[in-house]
């Protein structure tokens, strides 16, 4: 496995260029500043490199393992875990509100994706905790935010998300596990629960469930659901760990990749359990780490592929295979026309990408919840599905060295194929996008973001450099084609059938439409300098590459919605 450098460089101008002003200290009301969130990303990455890194082929090789009903993970998971709590990483991103130092969503952005690149299967660990956080610090009584949130903040112990059910997936209204009142204030749980991630494992002392469960004369579908806190080990009064829960580790999924992540079946056997919030409020407390959850994807999705690219990027570079066309002699193969053009793509995808995440998380700190709000789907679908082709491509670099296990560029396309899938599939997130935040208000933060992004194009327009009039011309159109799309969607609002079949089409749309205005604002920064700067020509490279490449893609997909359902 190749290592692992971090982008130090993109997120210095992300976060003091390319919006056009220090997205952290506005974020910040000036306590930091891009420069100061700079030195946290570098450090973030030192540390990713020389401790997470060298165990993610580990994790893939060994994987979890299941003995006498208790998950065990490689050695050396829990010693990083403690060094990761130890070095501060999980308490500097939990927010203020919640005891942590509450770093702003920009900075949390960039940090995502440092772990992820470094250790998908790890970094989950901490994904699915940090959305628990979110979930108690918004709804969990003061005695349990004493008892759990704060060792869940600290790091001394992780957290999960029990939804899924072996009859009830995508469809949460049909979970039957059951969480019946003893009359003391606890519940006994009783159910069987899936696909839970990092449900059982040996690197922390203690584990804290979050369960979704059925209450006695509940009514039927997600109004009767409760949410409920349930530890792996119970609490005594003074904070000490009692006698373990009855909470069993049925089996551990043998997974096509993340095989480092404990993915566990649960059985809740009349578990001691604790009310969060008010009974049948469940589905809209664990809806708070679901979007945690969802976002955190977007930025798991920039890891890997990064990860993905940085490997085929070396391996082309050191790699001598044929007579380049119009090169000298021995020059490697990431000069020959193709397998630049694959690296350029996956290259200009990954900053789309990484941009779009600093965007979203930055928007999160601010006063407009509903482009914020809005984002959320685009962010989770259109990265996490692309992810998938960055590291096929990354694959495709390789040649047939890519298909072979040794070289490793194999296990970041294992290990991207779930992300489109869980936290919601990609289909799942269209509806979300098309039914609540498109159609139901009539495509007003739709015509937001088109505003925002004609904003970007006038400014391109003022620079008479020929990438800046490529790129305006590129989004102008692809601009129209989305309205054009948006007005298709709008128009199926009494054709259910019709707008969710090419709800995904539209996401996509969306998501490659943000990407390219990421390059444009990228391009105008670029264009502001007095002098040219190192990686000004790199920068203006992929803006436009992305604009030929990967921007026509909407004018394919807006063809694609405005079709409806092929019937």
């Amino acid at each position: 496995m190749a290592e692992y450098t971090p982008p130090v460089d993109d997120y210095a101008f992300l976060y003091g260029e390319a919006f056009g002003f220090d997205l952290v200290a506005r974020a910040t009301d000036g306590e930091l500043s891009a420069d100061d969130a700079t030195e946290i990303i570098a450090g973030a990455g030192e540390f990713a490199a020389s401790v997470l890194a060298p165990l993610e082929s580990v994790g893939d090789r060994i994987g979890a393992q299941l003995t006498d009903g208790q998950v065990h993970l490689p050695d050396g998971f829990a010693q990083a875990y403690q060094a990761f709590v130890e070095a501060g990483w999980i308490a500097a991103e939990a927010p203020a509100s919640a005891g942590g130092e509450g770093l702003p969503g920009a900075v949390r952005a960039g940090l995502g994706e440092i772990w992820n690149a470094s250790n998908a299967a790890f970094a989950l660990c901490w994904l699915l905790t940090a959305g628990q956080i979110h979930a108690l610090d918004a709804a969990a009584s003061d005695e349990i935010r004493e008892t759990y949130l704060t060792k869940l903040v600290s790091g001394q112990w992780t957290g999960t998300m029990n939804l899924t059910e072996p009859d009830a997936g995508t469809d949460l209204g049909a979970i039957r596990t059951i969480a019946a009142p003893r009359g003391d204030g606890t519940w006994a749980i009783k159910g069987q629960k899936i696909f839970i991630t990092w449900g059982d494992h040996d690197v922390a002392e203690n584990i804290v469930h979050l369960v979704l469960a059925r209450t006695p004369g509940a009514p039927e579908g997600a109004k009767g659901l409760s949410l409920f806190v349930a530890p792996k080990f119970l609490v005594n009064d003074d904070g000490t760990l009692g006698d373990r829960n009855a909470i069993t580790t049925v089996a551990i999924e043998h997974k096509l990749g993340i095989h480092g992540s404990p993915t566990c079946v649960l059985s809740y056997e009349d578990a001691t359990g604790y009310l969060v919030g008010e009974v049948g409020g469940g589905l809209a407390g664990m809806f708070v780490m679901m979007n945690s959850a969802r976002t955190g994807m977007g930025f798991q999705a920039t890891g890997i592929a990064d990860r993905a690219y940085q490997q085929a990027a070396g391996y082309a570079a050191e790699r001598l295979q044929g007579a380049v066309l119009d090169r000298p002699a021995g020059t490697s193969i990431a000069e020959h026309p193709d397998v630049r053009r694959l690296l350029l793509s996956m290259a200009s995808r990954i900053f789309a990408m990484r941009a779009l995440d600093v965007y979203v998380g930055d928007l999160f700190d601010g006063d407009d919840t509903a482009l914020a709000e809005f984002f959320v789907p685009i962010l989770k679908g259109w990265t996490t599905e692309d992810a998938v082709l960055i590291t096929s491509d990354a694959i495709q670099v390789h040649g047939g060295m890519g298909f072979i296990e040794e070289t490793g560029a194999a296990q970041h396309y294992r290990d991207a194929r779930i992300m489109p899938i869980y936290e919601g599939t990609t289909a799942i997130q269209s509806n979300d996008l098309i039914g609540r935040k498109v159609i139901r208000n009539g495509g007003t933060t739709v015509q937001q973001l088109l505003g925002l992004i004609d904003e970007t194009i006038t400014r391109l327009r003022e620079s008479e450099h020929p990438v800046a009039q490529r790129t305006a011309g590129r989004l102008e159109r692809a601009a129209e084609a989305s309205r054009r799309a948006t007005q298709a969607v709008l128009g199926f609002a009494d054709k259910p059938r019709d707008a969710a079949a090419v709800s995904v089409p539209y996401l996509m749309l969306l998501g490659t439409l943000a990407g390219g205005w990421m390059h444009g604002l990228a391009v105008v920064a670029v264009l502001a300098h007095e002098s040219e700067q190192e990686r000004d020509a790199a920068r203006l490279t992929l803006a436009d590459f992305y604009g030929a490449h990967h921007l026509p893609r909407v004018h394919m997909l807006a063809e694609t919605v405005a079709g409806g359902e092929v019937r």
